[in-house]
């Protein structure tokens, strides 16, 4: 049991490191401080804040992700239509259906 505790206590402190603070920028919130996590080492990363929904890209090919928001009601709505990696800005993904855009800098 302590190992499992221990190697649990390991795991959270590991995921803790990776979040970082950034600055995040939706169509719908605008600009905001948030904190950014990478995962799946293919660029996939969600994005946090205080009184902000918490969105996830999930990267499934070069350039093209999908997404995905936790309004904080415990249950996660996919977001519309595929998102494309900007070519003005390399921090930003923009909706093909809905033209949203989500950043991280």
């Amino acid at each position: 049991m302590r190992l499992l505790l221990g190697m649990l206590a390991a795991l959270f402190m590991v995921q803790q490191a990776e979040a970082k603070p950034a600055r995040c920028f939706t169509s719908d919130d605008g600009y905001y401080n948030c904190n950014f996590r990478g995962f799946g080492g293919n660029g996939s990363f969600v994005i946090s804040a205080p009184n902000r929904p918490t969105i996830t890209l999930t990267i499934v090919r070069t350039g093209v992700a999908y997404g995905s928001a936790d309004f904080g009601t415990g249950r996660v709505v996919n977001l519309p239509g595929p998102y494309l990696r900007s070519h003005q800005d390399r921090s930003c993904w923009v909706n093909n259906a809905t033209q949203d855009k989500v950043c991280a800098w």
